[in-house]
């Protein structure tokens, strides 16, 4: 996120504090203070509940990453069959969580030969929802009937957007997009992150054999291990250099999306906090047109628009979507709410840079007719379960307690404890590492958030490592 999108949140917070102060029936003063604690409670709670699962599942995610070999996936990519859509999500799955990184290491799939379903659809759908972190903070804020649903759903979705370009999307406009896809080929991708990097203004590169590679920050010189292609997942997982490369890894995805999950946080108590029970009632308490179909669509529809306007992405978009199911939106509205994070405004700009203005528009119209259809589908077959089974598919939202904060000596306080030290001995291998005292480039330490934001859109790209030799580009 840039400037300016920090802006505008801030500008709907301000706006949300106005609407709750003309709606409330609270003396003014009165309500800006019990506004103010409640949002402070819920955000705290918020993090409470979910720290130890941040932790651990970017832990794990940066073990994936590490020491799972990933290379020229775009070979098993090129079909839009079954088999290519189905390791389109497993790549997806073990990748970054990042929404931009995601949609930049789709893009450079799709322009070395993926299809659009396999690439545009499974790998960078599963990249941003399917992920392990984003699965443990929806297990903990709203349940495990949530978890299903969002795979399950997922599953759906992309088989809905393969489909669509399949079918619906000409195969002349596909292309149009591939070719624009390419006009960037004078750049090349850190070996590290897989950020796009240009080779003539970069100033941190790293020679291996005669074969020069370019990096976009000093941690990705710092963290890369040329090796690490040549040793198997037990010898990584079993020594300590790999041990320093999942801690770098996790880290990198802390740098990416630490903002967008603190936003989320904090939106989520704003909200909380600000805004009287009789605006949600207004917004989600009444059945449309008289037709509870209707209005699960409807309520789908709404969670879509509201998971593109407000801008977050990723895991950040959990916590917002707990606190709008305990204010009345449908179990389909939140999933709606939840996969809508891949047509927010920036990502959409970066639809149009990298594809072209019609292709953008394209794409974001079906990602965002497929997270309607595929919520308002959801909400219905796990009513239906429901009402079959007697089980409880769709939870009662008066369970999804997130606002009230309860600090015990409990499970919850030990998995936090634990995961405090899981975060600072990770960190530890992180600060420690060879490349911490020798490694190439200047700048400051960790990898640079506001240099992943200033190249999300043009120059956040693939998970192929790329390298120079002799002026051409070569691929390891």
């Amino acid at each position: 996120m840039d400037t300016r999108d920090y802006l505008i949140l801030a500008g709907m917070a301000v706006l949300v504090v106005v609407v709750g102060a003309i709606a409330t029936t609270k003396p003014l003063d009165a309500f800006l203070l019990d506004g103010a604690i409640e949002a402070a409670s819920t955000t705290a709670a918020m993090v409470w509940i979910t720290w130890w699962a941040l932790v651990f599942g970017f832990a794990i995610a940066g073990g994936v990453e590490a020491w799972v070999d990933s290379d020229d996936i775009a070979d098993h990519l090129a079909g839009d069959g079954p088999r290519e859509l189905a390791l389109g999500t497993f790549f997806g799955f073990v990748s970054s969580s990042c929404s931009y990184s995601a949609i930049a290491t789709a893009k450079n799939l799709y322009k070395k030969g993926a299809s659009a379903g396999a690439s545009l659809g499974a790998f960078m759908f599963a990249s941003t929802n399917l992920v392990i972190e984003i699965g443990f903070v929806i297990w903990l804020l709203l349940g495990w009937q949530f978890v299903l649903a969002d795979f399950l759903g997922g599953l759906v979705l992309i088989v809905l957007l393969a489909l669509a370009f399949r079918y619906l999307v000409p195969d002349d406009l596909l292309e149009r997009a591939r070719e624009h896809a390419t006009d960037d080929d004078d750049t090349v991708s850190c070996p590290n992150c897989g950020m796009d990097v240009d080779p003539d203004e970069t100033e941190y590169t790293r020679e291996v054999e005669g074969t020069t590679y370019y990096f976009c920050s000093r941690s990705c010189v710092e963290s890369w291990d040329p090796e690490a292609a040549n040793t198997t997942i037990r010898e990584r997982a079993t020594s300590l250099a790999g041990w320093r490369d999942l801690a770098d890894k996790q880290w990198k995805e802390w740098g990416m999306l630490y903002d967008e999950i603190a936003l989320g946080f904090v939106f989520a108590g704003i909200l909380a906090g600000f805004v009287p029970q009789s605006v949600w009632t207004a917004l989600f308490g009444a059945e449309v047109l008289g037709s509870p179909a209707i209005t699960v669509v409807s309520m789908a529809l709404l969670g879509a628009v509201v998971g593109v306007v407000t801008f977050v992405c990723s895991v950040g978009n959990v916590p917002f979507g707990a606190l709008l199911y305990t204010k009345g939106l449908p179990f389909g509205g939140v999933l709606s709410y939840i996969y809508a994070d891949l047509v927010i405004p920036p990502i959409v700009e970066a639809y149009r840079e990298y594809y072209g203005g019609t292709f953008a528009a394209v794409l974001s119209a079906l990602i965002f007719v497929a997270a309607v259809v595929t919520g308002a589908l959801l909400h219905g077959v796990f009513v239906a379960l429901h009402g079959l089974t007697g089980i409880v598919f769709v939870p009662d939202p008066a369970t999804v307690t997130v606002t009230e904060l309860h600090i015990e000596l409990n499970y919850k306080a030990a998995l936090n404890a634990i995961a405090v030290v899981v975060f600072a001995v990770l960190y530890w291998l992180h600060r420690t590492g060879d490349g911490a005292t020798d490694g190439g480039g200047g700048g400051g330490h960790g990898h640079d958030h506001g240099h992943d934001e200033e190249h999300a859109h043009d120059h956040h790209e693939g998970e192929h490592a790329y390298g120079r030799e002799g002026g051409d580009v070569a691929v390891d």
